[in-house]
């Protein structure tokens, strides 16, 4: 069964971020993507210089027009990312209300970005966009913890803030949510980060199944860029093949994560050679050479399940 999947996001020419992230992966993972480049830009905005477009909202509902005019706007996934207009959100809303009246299985992953590390960088009136309009619409949601805490106006501070948060999440609408990294101390000391997600299934009866997990991921000193949108990708693939199992989905996706990651920051280093900061060039994902560990990671971050329940 073809699954086609509507990913929304920047485009670049060199390197990768937003749907350079993630076509290459989801099609190696057996997906067809159709592709709407929010801008086009010669690189992301890391590197000292950058050129480019940005599309707007009349112009994607022209693009939106001629799939539909052609009836080929059956989608079976939507994946939408960074965006920074009002109106453009906005467009996004309507044709993925529409997708799902075509299709009602449609499943909507959201990445909601918007800032990190307590600091926004997209203009604070998108907020109540994402939390009234946008988020009730997704199905998958992955914020950082700095997101989830914007969207729920809830302070994390403690793992039981976060699960509390994560079902604040779902009751505005997402069955699934995954806090992509929080600055909740690891178990496994300083040099991991720790995520979480937890998975709320309403079964047609009325009974509602639930995990909720807990990883601690590696953490490696580097900025990288593009990494959000592979996170979400991998997440929409590996959901895809476990559907009621968060705990394999995520494993799969962040080993897939520290595979790629750990393959970037050894060639930047090569690159820069020793004792210097690789350049943001120099630390572009090496997505091509890891496509083996994306279509078969080993696993290297097992998840914990912190409760699953059945009511």
């Amino acid at each position: 069964m073809e699954c086609r999947v509507l990913s929304i996001q920047s485009h670049v020419v060199r390197g990768y971020v937003g749907n350079k992230s993630a076509t290459f992966p989801l099609q190696v993972l057996g997906f067809e993507v159709d592709s709407i480049n929010s801008v086009q830009f010669s690189n992301h905005t890391g590197y000292t210089h950058w050129k480019g477009q940005v599309l707007t909202a009349d112009e994607l509902n022209v693009l939106y027009e001629g799939i539909k005019l052609n009836k080929v706007n059956r989608y079976d996934y939507i994946l939408t990312g960074y965006s920074r207009d009002t109106s453009f959100l906005m467009t996004v809303v309507d044709i993925i209300q529409e997708l799902k009246k075509a299709n009602p299985s449609l499943v909507y992953v959201c990445d909601p970005v918007m800032g990190d590390q307590g600091a926004m960088y997209v203009p604070e009136y998108l907020l109540p966009v994402y939390r009234d309009n946008v988020v009730p619409l997704a199905d998958i949601l992955t914020p950082n913890q700095f997101e989830a805490e914007l969207l729920t106006g809830r302070k994390i501070t403690t793992e039981e803030d976060a699960v509390e948060v994560m079902d604040l999440l779902h009751k505005m609408g997402p069955e699934t949510v995954v806090l992509t990294s929080t600055d909740l101390p690891s178990r496994r000391g300083d040099q991991f980060l720790v995520a979480l997600g937890s998975q709320k299934i309403v079964k047609p009866d009325g009974t509602v199944t639930s995990q909720i997990i807990c990883m601690d991921i590696p953490k490696v000193d580097a900025v990288f860029v593009g990494t959000g949108d592979l996170f979400a990708a991998l997440l929409l693939a590996w959901t895809h093949h476990y559907p009621k199992d968060l705990k394999a989905a995520c494993e799969k996706t962040v080993s897939v994560m520290h595979h790629v990651i750990k393959r970037t920051i050894t060639y930047a280093n090569e690159m820069a050679g020793p004792g210097k900061r690789p350049s943001p060039a120099q630390l572009e994902l090496r997505m091509v050479q890891s496509k083996a560990d994306i279509e078969n990671p080993a696993i290297v971050v097992e998840a914990k399940v912190l409760q699953k329940y059945s009511h």
